[in-house]
């Protein structure tokens, strides 16, 4: 998937460069509670990087602490060839982003913040107007840069704190979600932003919930849950630990279709996004419920297989019932009490 831009990763001796970012056993606590729990991450030159994970997973907390924004408690950490000390808040040269939503100034205007972010950070290079202006183009805000902040929509203001981490030409970079608050044409244009910077040798690390966004721009993945990769590869490699195969179900009374499936072995159903049922089984136990319909009286319409959809996947890593755990567990046949999380290369 995206093989140009995975090749960045190598130099033309063919020797892998060292990671834009390479963080190890990352940990942070809030009194009894394990925000991050020994986390690893690795994001390199050209690479979209995709961190995934459900609401309190810990991702907002990673990307805070990988910025220098709050004190990690263990762990080591290193950007751009550096090793960040545990104190360290300065964020390093050539390192831009944002955490969750943008804050300005809602008395000036875009143009005007943009200009004071670049005098804060001591950059004339990026205070100039032309360096502004190309940053305000870029994120679709040239015909709005004039008005104060206080007007701008929540998207407008996503828009705006990309163009901030653009004026600082960024050679690694933290997106939180920034497509959440954007209309699809909005979320269009930060895609292609982002995926034109990693073609352009940048490391960008990218958070968000839309998995149809993830499939289509992210080269890696790490998934979080409770604080603890439980993931990290490719969106390939996550399919590959799908333990069963899927298939789209379609049926003349699905609510009837999915009480059976909890009667069969071996059967799991879920409602599809697009409509009817996704069915995860084996071939015998795929028989054995096909035959469980019909004898119920519930006829089937139509039975496809196709391939996992992200999305599921991730639902089904993130639920506890992992096929990356389960994977793990089955490579040596023993029960693993203590999941853990599986690394493809």
């Amino acid at each position: 998937m995206h093989d140009s831009r995975t090749a960045c990763a190598l130099t033309s001796r063919g020797v892998a460069e060292a990671p834009i970012l390479e963080a190890n056993g990352v940990s942070k606590r809030y009194g009894d509670r394990e925000a991050l729990r020994g986390v690893d991450l690795t994001a390199r030159r050209g690479q979209v990087h995709g961190l995934l994970g459900p609401n309190g997973a810990g991702k907002t907390t990673l990307l805070r602490v990988l910025l220098g924004l709050i004190r990690r408690d263990a762990g080591t950490v290193r950007i751009l060839g550096r090793e960040i000390g545990m104190d360290d808040r300065q964020v390093a040269d050539g390192v831009a982003g944002f955490v969750e939503t943008p804050a300005f100034y809602p008395y000036l205007t875009g143009r005007r913040n943009l200009t004071l972010f670049a005098r804060l950070d001591n950059d004339q290079k990026a205070g100039r107007p032309e360096r502004i202006a190309n940053a305000l183009e870029q994120t679709g805000l040239s015909a709005d840069a004039d008005r104060t902040v206080a007007g701008y929509s929540a998207g407008m203001r996503q828009r705006l704190g990309l163009a901030a981490a653009l004026l600082r030409s960024p050679r690694l970079l933290f997106l939180d979600e920034p497509t959440s608050s954007l209309d699809p044409a909005g979320a269009r244009d930060v895609r292609a932003i982002a995926r034109r910077l990693a073609d352009e040798g940048v490391a960008v690390l990218f958070s968000s919930h839309d998995m149809a966004e993830v499939e289509e721009l992210c080269t890696a993945l790490t998934v979080v849950n409770h604080g603890q990769v439980i993931f990290s590869g490719t969106s390939d490699g996550l399919r590959a630990l799908a333990p069963a195969a899927t298939h789209a179900l379609r049926t003349a009374d699905d609510g009837r279709a999915i009480e059976i499936a909890a009667q069969q072995s071996g059967v799991r159903v879920a409602v599809a996004s697009e409509g009817g049922l996704e069915v995860s089984a084996g071939p015998d136990a795929l028989d054995a419920y096909v035959i469980a319909l019909g004898r119920a009286g519930v006829a089937v319409r139509g039975l496809e297989r196709r391939a996992r959809s992200l999305e599921s996947l991730f639902l089904e890593l993130t639920a506890g019932a992992a096929p990356a755990t389960h994977a793990a567990a089955a490579s040596d046949g023993t029960e693993n009490a203590s999941p853990q999380p599986v690394v493809l290369s």
